[in-house]
């Protein structure tokens, strides 16, 4: 920007000035460069403050995740309006209602996005967020219609296509929803509203799924989003393997020993690979491995969710298994334990993660042996050293998912919130008892009895936010009256 700082410098101190200012704020805002945005619009609102000057110094806050003071600012705007038919009522309310979602106060948000729609029904960022808040308080129905609102005038935003991809995955309705799965980059941005994640582009035909098969054909398999993604979606690559000559995974280290043990012994055409190949010479097609179920028309019905698709390494298991029969509880049931997720800095952690201190009502049943599964990223995820007595904790000599598989194998049972490890657990066919948060994700579906994709795991949902207890009394009430039978081969 130095020409336009340049060319700005000479308006300074002229009646221009608050001119100027906006035009330099909304070129920093242009170019993500966000303070900077923010210091002309606050020099400028300080000076002239309007309707204006707080809109725009109201969005730079939200890019800047100032959001509480966006809200100020907004709410300011509006107090500064006309009574009647101000042009910039619409687009302050919308800040509001961003302001307010961002900060997690949904019920507010919610209340401003509704007055937006009732200024200007076709407003396509309203419906979408508002559907978005709504999918959130559980409300899917009505999710869907504001999805289909916000699509239908604003089809170029994509986010919206794949919100409701979610919403209708939840429901069940695999067919519709497939289709704007394809769009799930989309939904993933940052405040400032910078897409966080891409849709793969590599020089290669995008494979679209075929009845028949590629035998001389070279498949690339690309791994996305989280472990626990790449661990329930890895259940089709059997299916590609018996399609192609050689497929290649570009896997996650931390799965690959996993994925190669229980995989590559069967699938000698199972390639490994760390990242994407510099050059494509070898490869004639990819596909990335969400995409998979589209390709195969799954339905309810169609998911290979026969189990275990996964499994641990025999020797490593029976190491664990070793040191396990000289505990002295080691005849009680042993029940593998995670109470957190990764990523504390995404939205949704705060919702599916147990603080360790909301614990004591599970550990402190003296009739389990419990078992840390749990790898914490941060020190209020670890255990507190008055509950090392009730947990064993061997994890720190846990080095990736095989030796996670290893330990699993041993266990009797694994409770989880929705996490990686759940989804490992259930697909080497152990029972999972999944602690799922209200209005959790939509893999694990809703009002439903059976798990299509997982059929040895139960689900104890979480029947108002964040209220742990009472699921944790559910889980005890089952655990006192459960049958726990060993697996003898471990």
């Amino acid at each position: 920007m130095t020409h336009v700082d340049a060319c700005l410098s000479q308006c300074i101190g002229l009646e221009e000035r608050s001119q100027a200012l906006l035009l330099k704020g909304s070129i920093a805002q242009t170019i993500n460069r966000h303070p900077e945005a923010k210091a002309c619009f606050e020099e400028v609102a300080q000076a002239f403050p309007g309707p204006g000057p707080y809109t725009a110094l109201s969005s730079a806050l939200i890019a800047c995740g100032e959001f509480q003071r966006a809200a100020v600012v907004a709410r300011a705007g509006l107090a500064l309006l006309p009574e009647q038919d101000s042009p910039f009522e619409v687009g302050l309310t919308n800040i509001l209602g961003d302001a307010l979602r961002f900060d997690h106060k949904y019920e507010e948000a919610a209340i401003a996005y509704r007055h937006v729609i009732s200024l200007m029904p076709q407003h396509g960022s309203a419906h979408h967020h508002l559907g978005f808040i709504l999918h959130f308080q559980d409300q899917i129905d009505r999710a869907i219609e504001h999805y289909e609102q916000a699509i239908k005038f604003d089809p170029a935003f994509l986010g919206s296509r794949s919100n409701l991809a979610y919403a209708l995955l939840t429901e069940g309705q695999f067919k519709e929803a497939w289709p704007h799965f394809e769009h799930r980059w989309a939904s993933m941005v940052s405040p400032s509203g910078q897409q966080t994640a891409s849709q793969p582009a590599l020089p290669l035909r995008r494979w679209g799924g075929s009845s028949s098969k590629c035998q001389d054909q070279h498949l690339l398999v690309l791994a996305e989003q989280g472990f626990g993604d790449t661990i329930q979606f890895c259940r089709y690559l059997p299916m590609v393997l018996e399609q192609f000559a050689e497929v290649g995974f570009i896997c996650p280290k931390p799965l690959q020993r996993l994925v190669v043990h229980s995989l590559g012994t069967h699938w000698p055409n199972l390639v490994l690979l760390d990242d994407v190949p510099k050059d494509f010479w070898n490869w004639d097609q990819y596909i990335p491995l969400m995409s998979m179920p589209m390709a195969f028309e799954t339905d309810l019905k169609t998911i290979p969710a026969k189990t275990p698709y996964l499994s641990s390494e025999p020797r490593a298991a029976q190491s664990f298994a070793f040191r396990l029969e000289k505990l002295e509880r080691s005849t009680l049931p042993r029940i593998g334990l995670v109470w957190a997720g990764g990523h504390a800095g995404l939205g949704v952690d705060q919702w599916r993660s147990i603080r360790p201190e909301q614990l004591a009502p599970l550990i402190e049943w003296p009739h389990a042996c419990w078992f840390s599964l749990q790898q914490p990223e941060s020190e209020d995820k670890r255990l507190r050293p008055d509950q090392h007595d009730s947990v064993i904790d061997w994890m720190d000599e846990v080095k990736d998912f095989a030796d996670t598989a290893a330990l699993i194998a041993c266990l009797d049972l694994v409770i989880s919130v929705d996490t990686s490890v759940a989804h490992l657990a259930a697909a080497m066919g152990k029972p999972v008892w999944l602690l799922n948060r209200f209005g959790g994700c939509w893999r694990w579906l809703r009002n439903r009895e059976d798990r299509p994709w997982y059929p040895t795991m139960r689900i104890f949902t979480q029947k108002e936010r964040g209220n742990w207890d009472e699921v944790f009394e559910r889980v005890l009430d089952n655990l006192k009256c459960s049958d726990f039978r060993r697996d003898a081969s471990v």
